[in-house]
């Protein structure tokens, strides 16, 4: 690793610590007697354990890039600490909290960030009331939509930023929840084309994960990034390939330890990502059979991933898929070096040297 990654590697990890005394504390003013800010029912236990799923599965863990890309995209154009952060990403990761909740759900996930899902969550307490587990699963995910808006305009950030930020996240929400309605569809392809996963990873992550943390920063900072939107957008693109592409590549190669959940969920829930793209496209006759009989098969036991694994390996898979995210990597890398010359050389170098961590990362 070199001295500028590792560098901007640091103030990542610095961003997520502070962050996470922030996350907590927003969630203790929102039940604070003293100084609650969230009306909640005086009758009935659900609404209050909703809120409590929505801050469990959110503080805990998971890696902050977006909180880190929020502070390095103000720190582009403003040295000073920038009002507005903190309340900003905070929004980013509740509507983060949103996606992985109704991911789980979609997916029949029962384990996220090294615990339950909030589905299993719900249906472990409802073991005989599958449909009010889901329902309420639903309803969580709901809230911390719904929360992440509310917490940009009841902060104190002057009221048009406020707006201005606001419909980045609403804008953001709206298109994951695109991407995710594509997602579903992309799974009645039996063979999916390279363009429909590009574009089914820009809708559901890029534009919330990436794009929209750029633009809250600079709007945070002071700055409209209507103007260099091309440019934000090409970096995004091709970062969020890489690490969608990364991203897959561990979900059938990865340690599920580090990963904090089980490894081979996209296939066993059926889903036509890039490694299962990949197969398809190099399979025998009898690689394409047991692949298509465990595709889709939750129950599929652990030696049928084993067999799919090492005939992934056996054509070279795993070295392709890793190249082919690399090779997005340096694209995006390629658009940010440009931005030195235009924005603070710093905060610009952590944008360069950000993709080659993503598609190194163990998690």
């Amino acid at each position: 690793m070199n001295d500028v990654l590792a560098a901007a590697l640091h103030r990542a990890v610095a961003h997520q610590h502070r962050f996470e005394t922030r996350f907590a504390g927003y969630f203790d003013s929102l039940t604070d007697p003293d100084r609650g800010t969230l009306e909640t029912p005086p009758h009935g236990a659900f609404p209050a354990h909703a809120l409590d799923l929505v801050r469990e599965l959110s503080l805990r863990g998971g890696k902050r890039l977006r909180v880190a890309l929020l502070h390095e995209a103000a720190g582009l154009v403003s040295a000073e600490p920038v009002p507005g952060l903190d309340t900003a990403a905070v929004s980013i990761e509740l509507l983060h909290t949103h996606g992985l909740i109704h991911d789980d759900l979609i997916d029949d996930a029962p384990a996220r960030r090294g615990g339950p899902s909030t589905y299993y969550a719900y249906r472990s307490r409802f073991p005989d009331r599958p449909d009010t587990a889901r329902a309420l699963t639903v309803l969580a995910g709901d809230l911390a939509a719904f929360l992440s808006v509310r917490v940009l305009l009841t902060g104190d950030l002057p009221a048009d930023r406020a707006l201005a930020m606001a419909a980045v996240t609403t804008d953001a929400g709206a298109t994951s929840v695109n991407g995710q309605l594509l997602d579903l569809e992309r799974d009645f392809h039996p063979e999916p084309g390279l363009e429909l996963l590009h574009t089914v990873t820009e809708f559901k992550s890029t534009r919330y994960s990436i794009l929209a943390p750029l633009r809250l920063g600079l709007l945070a900072a002071g700055a409209d990034p209507a103007p260099y939107d091309a440019e934000l957008r090409g970096y995004a693109t091709e970062l969020g390939i890489a690490n969608q592409i990364h991203d897959d590549w561990l979900d059938l190669f990865g340690d599920p330890d580090a990963l904090g959940k089980p490894v081979g969920t996209d296939i066993r829930s059926g889903r036509r990502n890039y490694v299962v793209r990949a197969l398809l496209a190099s399979a025998d006759a009898a690689e394409r059979t047991a692949l298509e009989a465990v595709l889709g098969n939750p129950h599929c036991e652990d030696r049928d991933l084993d067999r799919i694994r090492d005939a992934a390996r056996a054509h070279g898979i795993d070295r392709a898929l890793r190249s082919d995210a690399a090779r997005h990597a340096d694209q995006a890398a390629a658009h940010a070096a440009r931005w030195h010359r235009r924005w603070r050389p710093a905060a610009a170098a952590f944008f360069a040297h950000l993709p080659a961590w993503s598609v190194t990362r163990e998690s």
